[in-house]
Formats: structure tokens, C-alpha cells, sequence
């Protein structure tokens, strides 16, 4: 209540008039099914967290043949900042949400998803897409870093500088976008979509690319992984390694890196596979 009523309080100061509403309350009014509550017996909600260089729009596709098949769905922008921050802000997201939880995680999302389900009793399941799954102590550049038996080429990323709240100068990288659709898609998609894409990306801060993980969901929650056969992004043989130190159960699949924009049925599939296993 405490909270609720400082969150009215800043609102009015700013000059914006506001209605808060319960989580409950908010389900009933929210006809895309955002936070709606969970009684003994229902479906859980899923959360899709998107990686560097997409935003959640990339879930379209399995957030309509979830909902389509009775499912809450949130797919909340993760913020790209850094995999502490980042972690915490979803981790809010995640205790905000009544009832149980699916959270599945794509690329980057998958190392904020390790870390931001940590301890939370109500997430029955993990599921990865084509995603990182760090141990406690390392970081996406630590992992990227691992020799493979067929390794990938590096990813043309490119970087640009901007400031910190704190004056101090950050580093953003982004994918190169005339190689976006080669390395994220494939080239699976109609150019123009993909071209479009390549210009709307989100970048990734270096500082995220390089921070440890501090905490490890998939050593205490049941896991999933879908390996992306054909991605040119993070390497398959690094995919499998990471499915296999987290005992998730693993399907293959021939993708791209955007798994879940080129192969939503599969992805999906997987998804929901991961709530049947739990609920029983």
C-alpha cells in the first residue's frame, strides 16, 4: 500500500493523473491478458524475454499461438543496460506477477533470466531459445569465448559510445545492419522486413556483454533448451554445452539465431511442453 500510494503521489507531482490498480484489478481490464490472476489449478503465466539486438516484438508469433491456446503472456522490453540491473528489473516484474510463472528467455534474455529467477518460488520452469545460460562467475564475452569444435565467425558488431547518468562514457554495441539479416535471420525473412529490423535493433551495453552472473536459477529450476542448429550468432556446439551443464531437456531445431521469429511452432511447442511437464 506503502508503495502504491508513493507511485500516485510522484504521478501527481508530475502533472499526470492516474488510476493504480491492483494486480487483479488489472487483469480484469486488460484485454491482452497482462497480469492476470492465477487461481489453484491455472495456467501459468509466460514470460518472454528478448536478447540484444531485438526487442519483444521479435515473441509476436508465439505470444499469438499462446494466447490463442489460453495462455497469459508478458513480454516485458528488457532494459540492455546490464545483467545486474537488468536482472533486477525483471526480477520486480517477475514478483509482481501473481501465480505461477514460465519465464523463457532468447539470447542475452537467457542470462537475465538465470539471474532474475533466482529464488523466486513461483517460477516453475526456464526455457531457453538459442540463449546463454551462465554458471555463477561467468559473462556472455566468457562464454562467447570457449573453443569450439566449428566455430563461428565473429559478429560484426560495432560499437558507439554514450554517457552514463554518472558522466562517465559507456560503449553500446550493435550488429552491423547490412550483415543484420545474414547473421540473426538467415536471410529467412523478406529483405525489407529484415532490413527494418536491422535498423530498429536495441543495442546491447559492453557492460552487460562482460558482467558476471552472481546467481544461477537453472541449478534449482527445471530447465529447457532449444538449440538453434543454424545460428551464426552464439555457436550451436556452445548451445549444446550449456543445455547439457544445465540438465535441460533439449530440442533441436534448424534456425537462425531469432528462433522464435523464423520457427515460432517449434518454439512454442517447446514452450508449452516445459508448462505440461511442470503442472503435473
Amino acid at each position: 500500500m506503502k508503495l502504491r500510494s508513493s507511485i500516485v503521489s510522484a504521478c501527481a507531482a508530475a502533472g499526470l493523473a492516474v488510476t493504480l490498480l491492483a494486480p487483479q484489478a488489472a487483469a480484469r481490464q486488460d484485454g491482452h491478458g497482462y497480469g492476470q490472476p492465477s487461481s489453484a489449478g491455472a495456467k501459468p503465466t509466460i514470460v518472454l524475454l528478448h536478447g540484444a539486438w531485438a526487442d519483444a516484438s521479435g515473441w509476436t508469433e508465439v505470444v499469438k499461438r499462446l494466447q490463442h491456446d489460453g495462455y497469459t503472456v508478458k513480454a516485458p522490453a528488457v532494459p540492455l543496460r546490464s545483467v545486474s540491473g537488468d536482472s533486477k528489473y525483471i526480477a520486480s516484474i517477475l514478483k509482481q506477477t501473481p501465480g505461477p510463472l514460465v519465464v523463457v528467455g532468447h539470447s542475452y534474455g537467457g542470462a537475465v533470466m538465470t539471474n532474475a529467477a533466482y529464488g523466486n518460488p513461483r517460477v516453475k520452469a526456464l526455457v531457453y531459445i538459442a540463449a546463454f545460460a551462465p554458471d555463477a562467475g561467468e559473462s556472455l564475452a566468457d562464454l562467447v569465448s570457449r573453443p569450439q569444435p566449428n566455430p563461428i565467425p565473429p559478429l560484426p558488431v560495432q560499437p558507439l559510445a554514450y554517457p552514463k547518468p554518472d558522466g562517465s562514457e559507456g560503449i553500446d554495441l550493435y550488429l552491423d545492419p547490412a550483415q543484420y539479416p545474414s547473421v540473426f535471420l538467415n536471410n529467412r525473412l523478406p529483405r525489407p522486413l529484415a532490413n527494418a529490423m536491422a535498423v530498429e535493433q536495441r543495442p546491447l551495453s559492453n557492460d552487460a556483454f562482460v558482467e558476471k552472473t552472481t546467481k544461477v536459477a537453472w541449478k534449482k529450476i527445471p530447465s529447457w533448451y532449444l538449440v538453434a542448429k543454424n545460428d551464426r550468432a552464439i555457436d550451436p556446439d556452445l548451445q549444446r554445452f550449456m543445455a547439457s551443464r544445465a540438465r535441460a531437456r533439449t530440442v533441436q531445431v534448424n534456425a537462425p539465431h531469432l528462433a522464435m521469429v523464423t520457427n515460432p511452432k517449434p518454439v512454442t511447442a517447446l514452450i508449452e511442453r516445459a508448462v505440461h511437464t511442470t503442472a503435473r
